[in-house]
């Protein structure tokens, strides 16, 4: 298996053997793309920035290209979440890379890296910490075991920090303290959540914290975990020497020593101002949680699965209805899914979850409750999920019911996907209409074909008589559909 971190320093690929439980490494490469420092004040990525890290990509996909599709993932993180023109960009990337590349929330980042960090690491017992430091965000993740249970995202990271207050790699005590402010800013809201708690062992992950934990060992400030005073003693060796070409610290490599700084300033404030000791170091990051996860979704552990079930009891659906929409859509889906190019398994899943959570906004009001499940799980965090799979659930919920509009769907629907979004709306506003008495009265004998964007359902006549409100909204569907550009039409079977 394989997992491709698109990170916003560096770009890291992954590629391990899952063998009795554990993770045996097969190879692994990284880049310092450091994608983050061309994203300019309007958040456009720039050329130079987008050719290192396509240049990057084809390096990687040269090594992925014997691994099989669903073997691999590959996610970007703070900087294609900001980016205001990424699509050109990913396009170009999946292309060489050979794989989609999803675009992760911060919580749903946070999520896989307590989930790599923790594999990695004996078990403790009691509740534990992971800190993350990247180059656009900063990650915290607490919870029990494998289980996260409280995940923070902050918006600063050792590229953004650098760039911002320690410019042209100037490095002054006043510099230093402008950072610290700024991260004591940015932890004000989430710190005593996470000062409360009794964190049995705090981790960390990422670039930042082992080169921190490298040079701290090579000085002999500290003999195992990082401490607060010891990187105290760092930043003032840093202010003494000046500028970020001139630092003079062991195992500092070249390419990190322009950013060091910044991901100092942050992390000697999450540890001081969270009450942490000590931060033990651990090489399991997000392309291990990737795997991890992967794993987990190529068996029965798939984290989405948790996820519309936890979204189920939140929002109080009813359990029943939703299992009887997502048998109908699903037995439509197989009779149509060759001709509409819909055969891929992950769009089943997709169906079928857009089947479970369909009345979730009916918890908000009744009134327009398909646009309220919409809006939810358009902006939810929804661990497991990736941006673009939570846009197309809520491209399918927001279309279960009333006027059909494509152009609707297509400012919804990730690009490529308007098309499938709109075939696998039809497919779940008819599961709906036929599961609108709630009960398992929908008819046995349902075939549906399609060509085009012409369908045809062939009903039993004699439950099309003893059913005259379904009748009826099958004709108001026809009209739906007919304003979408789809023609539907109604055959009569003997019974």
């Amino acid at each position: 298996m394989a997992a491709v971190d698109l990170g916003s320093n560096s770009f890291h690929l992954l590629v391990a053997d899952f063998v009795h439980g554990q993770l045996r490494v097969v190879d692994r490469l990284r880049e310092m793309v450091r994608i983050a420092g061309g994203l300019d004040k309007g958040k456009n990525l720039d050329e130079a920035s987008q050719e290192r890290a396509l240049e990057c990509l084809a390096r990687f996909g040269e090594r992925l290209r014997d691994i099989p599709q669903e073997r691999v993932r590959a996610v970007g993180t703070n900087t294609l979440r900001r980016a205001r023109n990424p699509d050109g960009f990913l396009g170009n990337a999946a292309d060489l890379l050979g794989h989609e590349i999803d675009i992760i929330s911060g919580i749903e980042e946070a999520r896989l890296i307590f989930v790599g960090v923790t594999h990695s690491l004996p078990e403790v017992t009691g509740e534990h910490l992971v800190i993350d430091i990247g180059g656009g965000s900063t990650e915290l993740a607490g919870g029990e075991g494998y289980q996260p249970r409280q995940l923070e995202s902050m918006n600063i990271g050792c590229v953004g920090m650098s760039r911002k207050y320690f410019p042209n790699g100037k490095i002054s005590r006043k510099r230093f303290d402008r950072a610290r402010t700024a991260v004591r800013l940015e932890l004000r809201p989430i710190a005593g959540t996470f000062r409360a708690r009794e964190w049995k062992r705090v981790a960390g992950a990422s670039g930042t914290i082992r080169t921190a934990a490298g040079i701290l060992g090579e000085l002999g400030w500290i003999e195992g975990p990082i401490t607060v005073p010891a990187l105290e003693q760092l930043i003032a060796r840093m202010i003494r020497q000046e500028h970020a070409d001139d630092l003079d610290l062991p195992g500092l490599s070249e390419q990190r020593a322009p950013v060091i700084a910044g991901g100092i300033a942050i992390l000697v404030e999450v540890m001081d101002q969270l009450g942490i000791r000590e931060v033990t170091t651990t090489q399991g990051a997000l392309r291990e949680g990737i795997i991890y996860d992967l794993v987990g979704r190529l068996g029965d552990e798939d984290s989405r699965v948790r996820t519309v079930r936890a979204m189920e009891s939140r929002y109080h659906v009813d359990a029943e209805q939703a299992g009887r929409v997502q048998i109908t859509a699903e037995a439509l889906l197989d009779q149509v899914a060759d001709t509409w190019k819909l055969n891929r398994s992950n769009i089943r899943n997709l169906l079928g979850w857009a089947a479970r959570l369909h009345e979730i906004g009916l918890d908000i009001a009744h009134s327009q409750y398909h646009r309220h499940g919409a809006y939810l799980l358009q902006h939810a965090d929804m661990p497991g999920f990736n941006r673009n799979e939570q846009s197309i659930l809520a491209c399918l919920v927001g279309s279960h019911r009333r006027k059909l509009s494509l152009a609707a769907i297509s400012a919804i629907a990730p690009k490529g996907w308007a098309k499938k979004a709109l075939r696998l709306a039809i497919i779940l506003r008819l599961a709906v209409l036929f599961n609108r008495s709630r009960s398992y009265e929908f008819p046995e004998m349902l075939h549906m074909q399609v060509s085009g964007k012409s369908l045809s359902l062939g009903l039993p006549e004699d439950w099309l008589q003893a059913n005259p409100l379904s009748l009826a909204d099958l004709e108001m569907e026809r009209d739906f559909l007919a304003n979408a550009g789809y023609e539907l039409q109604l055959v009569y079977i003997e019974s």
